[in-house]
């Protein structure tokens, strides 16, 4: 079956979540889902994950899975409040606890955090398969832009995180702890390698000067003209070109709240004894 899907962007992070279904009344899936952080204040926010339960609520769809892409680091995830609001089981690849392994001593957490993924429902095996409702979903494990990082492919459509963005746009760096160029490169030759009239669906968009935020192209599309990994592209000069980019790139703005939510599946670290929560910045290490 054919997915439907539902496209919510949040402009204050360039991020695009998705709600996937069959239809009104059908289970569903949500995509990488953003939960609103003022970082002056310390403030979270749910005015775009409610924008979700809203339409699921309208459509009457029954939520079954909160899928993450990858620990991002350029926003914090509302699948914790999803959960709370739809259900829904949160789940992320199994790599992730490579992830939580290099982060957890960085921001050092608690002594009974264990970095084994448990914090999330479900946590997916390269190429497993799994159902939402009348449709079925595989997951691509597509390490680069992090070594946890998948991809959800739900019939003829893709959500590949941020191993790709649109062709104008290119690549994602791979510059973080765990990050690999050449692992990127083989990700995205796998993805590339699908039909290709494959609909592939972004997680982020950053349009140039001239362009509206967009979010969906194609393999073809992307094979054709991405100005990073098109098929003229060697692996080598991909490697040459994404390693001397990411030299050049700043920290993203809200890594360090993110990651320290998103590799806890969108949980905010136990309050301490005065009962309030607390967020770390480590000086002069990432």
């Amino acid at each position: 079956m054919t997915p439907e899907i539902e496209a919510f962007h949040d402009p204050v992070t360039s991020t695009i979540s998705y709600v996937v279904h069959a239809g009104r009344g059908s289970a569903c899936a949500v995509v990488d889902s953003v939960l609103d952080y003022d970082a002056p204040a310390g403030r979270t926010s749910t005015h775009g994950a409610d924008r979700i339960v809203r339409f699921v609520r309208d459509m009457a769809l029954d939520v079954q899975w909160l899928l993450e892409t990858h620990a991002h680091a350029d926003h914090l995830s509302a699948a914790p409040y999803l959960r709370e609001q739809l259900g829904g089981a949160i789940a992320i690849g199994e790599h992730i606890r490579h992830v939580q392994a290099i982060f957890a001593p960085i921001f050092n957490f608690e002594s009974t955090f264990a970095p084994d993924g448990s914090q999330f429902d479900r946590l997916f095996r390269a190429d497993e398969t799994f159902s939402v409702g009348a449709l079925e979903a595989t997951v691509l494990h597509v390490p680069g832009h992090t070594p946890a990082d998948v991809a959800y492919v739900f019939g003829d459509a893709v959500f590949v995180g941020d191993t790709l963005f649109m062709p104008d746009v290119g690549t994602a760096r791979c510059d973080f702890p765990g990050g690999d160029a050449h692992l990127m490169h083989a990700s995205i030759r796998r993805l590339l390698a699908l039909p290709d009239d494959m609909r592939l669906f972004m997680c982020h968009d950053y349009p140039p000067d001239g362009r509206g935020p967009c979010w969906q192209t194609t393999v073809a599309e992307q094979r054709r003209a991405n100005i990073h990994v098109n098929d003229t592209v060697s692996a080598d000069d991909f490697v040459a070109m994404r390693t001397t980019r990411d030299t050049t790139l700043g920290m993203p703005t809200l890594l360090i709240p993110s990651i320290q939510l998103n590799i806890r599946a969108g949980v905010a670290p136990p309050p301490e004894a005065n009962g309030i929560r607390y967020l770390k910045t480590p000086l002069n290490v990432l």
